[in-house]
């Protein structure tokens, strides 16, 4: 199945990349080097995408991480390049009035690239821009006083998403003065070497909350090499829980589920077996999927991630249509969700139509 799959896309991409050079050459025929560049820096960023992942033993880690941000940019690069090119195809075919003006017309050409070249640029701006979502919860069950949550998801720490970043994150989080912080999976990314090359551990310790950092694994901490994840996670104040559930404070019950990754994990009915069910109880649960399930399991909160609502448009309408609940908040009978859009992201740096975000949840 994952070669029929890899040979689709790279079918996609063939067909892209023909249609690509084609449609400049009739578009802007006396600039033969940009459909030529396009083209020709289309297959190197591919190239250099798939030693980002078969060189991972083999090149240093300054170039994996050059080559893998060149890589997964190019693709979003590319799919907001065809998407005006397509519509230029459209109308050449549906409207032989207009073809004079969509051929050998390099001032449409430019403002083609600059429209492209626009929206990129507002989609970095807008992963840079963390979003903080306040969210106030009254939940069915009595807690002595408001529990004060930060819930974050998908870091994505790696060749990606460094220290530096990481760093700011941290400092947004800590100025909550949560009693709670809550990650709900993705941690890492592909490979957890630069994660311990840069140091991204001593960020991940300053992480400070009043009753502790609680996580649950996700996807992509399967990705790569477990003893590698481990260790990371090791060196931080971050109580993973997998397929476990924990009792903080004498109050509530946190519960990290293993991800769906696992085929043996444990259900969520089976987690809660033997809980009060007086008390409050709070899931981590990565891929928000059957919710339904949580519901009837009594969880009072969860909390997930794993959708990114698609990063950017049009990905980000075809993920509202696959899950039940994409992004944000969601109440079904006494059970609150929240699903997060990721404060990092996987690949390029753009957020188009979606966000980055934190989300500061107050529990009455």
């Amino acid at each position: 199945m994952m070669i029929l799959i890899v040979l689709l896309l790279l079918t996609l991409l063939g067909a892209g990349l023909y249609y690509a050079y084609y449609s400049l050459g009739v578009l802007a025929p006396s600039w033969p080097w940009l459909r030529v560049g396009v083209v020709g820096g289309s297959i190197m960023c591919l190239l250099s995408l798939v030693l980002s992942f078969a060189g991972r033993e083999i090149f240093p880690i300054w170039f994996l991480r050059l080559s893998y941000s060149l890589g997964t940019s190019w693709l979003f690069v590319f799919l907001y390049l065809m998407m005006p090119l397509l519509l230029w195809g459209l109308i050449y075919l549906c409207l032989p009035i207009a073809r004079g003006l969509l051929t050998d017309n390099c001032w449409l050409t430019l403002g083609l690239l600059l429209s492209v070249a626009s929206v990129l640029l507002h989609g970095y701006y807008e992963y840079r821009d963390k979003k903080r979502v306040a969210l106030e919860i009254d939940i069915s069950k009595p807690l002595p006083k408001p529990l004060k949550i930060v819930g974050i998801s998908d870091l994505h720490l790696g060749y990606t998403i460094g220290r530096g970043e990481l760093s700011q994150w941290v400092d947004k989080i800590n100025a909550e003065q949560a009693d709670l912080i809550l990650i709900a999976g993705d941690i890492l990314d592909n490979d957890a070497r630069p994660v311990l090359q840069e140091g991204m551990h001593e960020e991940l310790n300053r992480l400070k909350a009043r009753l502790g950092v609680f996580a649950c694994l996700g996807n992509h901490e399967y990705i790569g090499r477990e003893a590698q994840r481990r260790d990371v996670l090791s060196r931080t104040n971050i109580k993973l829980l997998q397929d476990e559930t924990i009792l903080v404070d004498s109050t509530f019950y946190i519960i990290g589920r293993d991800d769906r990754m696992n085929p043996y994990r444990r259900s969520t009915q089976e987690l809660v077996q033997g809980l009060d069910h007086s008390k409050p109880i709070l899931l981590l649960d990565h891929q928000p999927y059957n919710l339904e399930h949580s519901e009837a399991a009594g969880i009072d909160f969860q909390l997930s991630g794993h959708t990114h609502r698609g990063q950017v448009f049009p990905i980000n309408l075809l993920v509202d249509a696959l899950y039940e609940q994409s992004h944000g908040y969601l109440r079904k009978g006494n059970t609150h969700f929240y699903v997060s859009s990721g404060i990092g992201l996987w690949g390029g740096k753009f957020r188009i139509g979606t966000q980055s975000e934190y989300v500061c949840v107050t529990l009455r």
